[in-house]
């Protein structure tokens, strides 16, 4: 097997071979008077969930087809993305019947409305120490 350029192949012969490598504290920049973590919370970096995350800040809740339409993408990048988020805490997905037709409604968490709001600061924060601000 052919190794993909860029990546370090594991040395099998080490005596760390096997051994849980430890956790590493996230990457810092300072900014102001506060420490900013230099990675960005990668599950709302990505534009659909970022998208599907700001449009459920600003409405109650929105159906499935709704998000759909707001965000102009496929039922397939919408149903994703919306787990991913359900799956992280950020959304809460309720499903039902309106007579014989399913309805499925989003709506942003309390930890999802906090992860946003982590996430424009930090934004905020980065696009003042670039700009010089």
């Amino acid at each position: 097997m052919a190794e993909s350029p860029g990546r370090a192949r594991r040395d099998e012969t080490s005596p760390d071979a096997g051994r849980p490598q430890e956790a590493r504290p996230p990457l810092t920049a300072v900014t102001g008077d506060a420490a900013l973590p230099i990675a960005l919370d990668r599950l709302i970096h990505e534009r659909v969930r970022l998208a599907i995350v700001s449009a459920l800040a600003v409405h109650d809740g929105l159906s499935f087809t709704d998000l759909k339409t707001l965000l102009d993408t496929s039922d397939g990048n919408v149903s994703v993305h919306a787990r991913k988020l359900e799956d992280a805490g950020y959304v809460t997905c309720t499903k039902r019947f309106d007579g014989r037709v399913p309805r499925t409604e989003y709506q942003l968490t309390a930890e999802g409305r906090q992860a946003l709001e982590r996430y424009l600061a930090h934004m905020e924060a980065l696009i003042k120490r670039v700009g010089g601000a």
